[in-house]
């Protein structure tokens, strides 16, 4: 009876167990399906889209070093030139840009405070700042001398600064050879009146010649035609004779003295016509293509602040004056009511519309004719000089741009903040149209020279073409720490010549400014110094105390394209400073840094100048930067690289020293 209740359960225990079975099988052709798919691919040349997609192999990491950019390997491991450590290159998005190129985001470029201006065509203007003093024309001297041998019985003007005018008598002077013509004279008259009426007019002839020739001698002496005839009517001839003013003027010297004998010539008075004087202005050689004859010239004095003067451009001295690097230029100034005076210490001021090749756009000589050596006489046509009578000459052919200026005569400028700026090279970054980022390329350009806030170009940018103004420095220094070519290693085939960029123009700084200048470049020697011994902790250490001295140089101490180029280069030397601090304690990319920071510093020493009695000597290393050199300061003549540190610590030699020249450069 119990197997017969049993025997239901049991059919429901097997068909449970013949379910379970099948399932396992199932599964089991589901695993075995799945692993024969895997092992052999699929069968059929449709295969299911949702198939599972195999992992895209991860891209190779290329290793650089941060001395030499140039080193690209897959891998880790020691730079074959110094042996220093690789370290992984940071592409950012860069792998497909050249090697000049940078590539970055909206948002990047808004951080980076990147602007941007329009290569173009312009007339600019390029104003000349010089100093000079004021002295007598030399063409209106008048010279007061001794006529016949004699002694000086009296002097009337007793001082030097006497105002005389023409005609005034100066000198009486004793001369015992006037009485030998007083009787020549009448010798002469007496053979005269004995010619008898009838005698051959050849004899009358011959005592009237006479006669005459002893008038000519009398004249010479400085007598006038009324003294003569007086003495002639009166039959009387003392022995002294006065002395006239030839001209009105001031006396500025005096070089005879009462009692004293002379001879014929002596030197008694030299008498100034101040009525139009000269000022002798310096001028540095960087200035010169903007200075041209016949130019006005603003000129301000000591004497009277807020007033300005007017002159022209008389004369450019056609040689340099070594020792001071400048070229002295004349000006013509009038002077109706005397205020100008000789020695006052001015400021001159010329502004020209800067045209190509040189020349310059002046609206007033535009079509004229000039004298060539009275800038003052300026006709519309052809002629002779009112003054001196030579023939007058064109304005351009005195390099004055016709009235019909062309679009040639119009240069290529960018603006002054646009190029960076090497003892050798110049470089620019130009904004890639078209491009789907952000993207800039660096590109060297030879530049002309620069008319204040602009600099011409001679080559290297077409009109219309978009370069950067601001952040140039910053993405010179993102290519470096990218391990690309920047200004600081220019392309073997494409390096432009010593001449390719110009020499920083001199500008005028008190010696307050310059002191502060030296209390920047005491807080650099620090840094120089941690990175010569290979101390890139020192190193960082020192940009807090460098910063705070590029703070305390107080740009309000100078004026004008002065400061215009020292703001320049203040926002290129923070720019350098926040690389280095960026760098962290990474002596490589510290030093990568350094180079910059280090050019644009001289640049700035060597365009103001610097107070103190201790040189700086600016050392070179032509194998920095795979052989590109590099320059730095040092505060002595021991060589003690920065970017070798101890593997080449004297690499390099001291090229040049600066020195305090404010006493040489200040006009006496």
């Amino acid at each position: 009876m119990a197997s017969e209740r049993d025997a239901p359960r049991r059919r429901r225990l097997g068909r449970w167990l013949l379910r379970l079975g099948a399932a396992g099988i199932l599964i089991l052709g589901i695993v075995a399906g799945y692993a024969m798919r895997g092992w052999i691919g699929p069968s059929h040349p449709h295969a299911p889209e949702h198939a599972p997609a195999t992992a895209a192999p991860k891209q190779a990491q290329t290793y650089t070093c941060s001395m030499h950019p140039q080193i690209r390997q897959p891998g880790p491991g020691l730079c074959p030139l110094c042996g220093m450590d690789l370290i992984p290159v940071e592409t950012g998005g860069q792998e497909d840009a050249g090697p000049r190129t940078f590539v970055t985001s909206e948002s990047a470029k808004a951080l980076m405070d990147i602007a941007t201006a329009r290569v173009e065509r312009r007339f600019v203007t390029a104003e000349v700042r010089m100093v000079g003093k004021i002295e007598y024309d030399e063409t209106r001297l008048g010279y007061i001398a001794a006529w016949t041998p004699g002694r000086i019985e009296r002097m009337y003007a007793d001082y030097t600064g006497v105002v005389v005018k023409q005609g005034e008598h100066m000198v009486d002077l004793y001369s015992p050879e006037l009485l030998t013509a007083k009787e020549e004279l009448l010798r002469a008259k007496e053979a005269l009146a004995r010619v008898p009426a009838g005698a051959p007019a050849v004899l009358r002839e011959a005592a009237e010649g006479m006669i005459e020739a002893v008038r000519n001698k009398l004249r010479r002496w400085g007598m006038t035609e009324q003294q003569i005839a007086a003495a002639e009517r009166s039959g009387k001839f003392g022995d002294r004779i006065t002395i006239y003013a030839p001209m009105s003027g001031t006396v500025v010297e005096r070089s005879g003295r009462e009692g004293m004998y002379v001879e014929t010539g002596t030197p008694l008075y030299t008498i100034a016509d101040l009525s139009v004087v000269w000022v002798k202005l310096d001028a540095y050689e960087s200035d010169m293509p903007w200075i041209h004859y016949g130019q006005t010239v603003e000129i301000t004095t000591e004497a009277y602040p807020g007033e300005t003067f007017a002159g022209r451009i008389a004369f450019i001295e056609p040689f340099l004056n070594t020792a001071t690097r400048t070229v002295k230029v004349r000006v013509n100034a009038d002077n109706p009511d005397g205020r100008l005076r000789p020695g006052m210490f001015v400021r001159a001021v010329v502004r020209a519309n800067v045209a190509t090749r040189g020349r310059v756009m002046d609206p007033g000589l535009s079509g004229k004719w000039i004298s060539p050596m009275h800038p003052e006489v300026i006709k519309d046509g052809p002629g002779a000089c009112d003054v001196c009578g030579m023939p007058l000459v064109r304005a351009e052919e005195l390099g004055y741009v016709s009235a019909t200026a062309r679009d040639e005569d119009m240069p290529i400028v960018i603006p002054a903040s646009a190029p960076l700026i090497t003892g050798k090279r110049a470089v620019v970054y130009v904004e890639v149209s078209g491009a789907e980022k952000p993207t800039f390329e660096g590109r060297d350009v030879v530049l002309g020279p620069r008319a204040r806030d602009f600099y011409l170009v001679e080559s290297g940018l077409a009109e219309g073409e978009i370069v950067v103004t601001n952040g140039n420095f910053k993405i010179d220094s993102a290519l470096q720490i990218l391990a690309k070519p920047s200004m600081m290693q220019p392309e073997a085939d494409g390096a432009p010549s010593e001449e390719a960029a110009p020499a920083p123009a001199r500008m005028d700084a008190l010696d307050a400014f310059r002191g502060q200048l030296r209390g920047l470049v005491e807080a650099y020697y620090a840094v120089w110094v941690a990175l010569a011994n290979d101390d890139g902790h020192a190193a960082a250490e020192g940009i807090p105390a460098l910063r705070d001295a590029l703070g305390e140089v107080d740009g309000a101490l100078i004026e004008g394209d002065a400061r215009t180029e020292w703001e320049g280069r203040r926002a290129a030397i923070e720019t350098a400073l926040d690389a280095i601090k960026g760098a962290g304690h990474d002596i490589g990319k510290q030093r990568a840094a350094f180079a910059p920071l280090s050019t644009v510093l001289i640049q700035a020493l060597e365009q103001f100048g610097v107070a103190g009695d201790a040189a700086i000597h600016v050392t070179h290393c032509p194998m920095a930067f795979d052989k590109a050199g590099a320059d730095w300061l040092q505060s002595d003549r021991a060589v003690r690289n920065p970017y070798f540190g101890a593997s080449m610590l004297q690499c390099g030699a001291v090229t040049r020293s600066i020195v305090d020249d404010t006493g040489e450069r200040r006009h006496e």
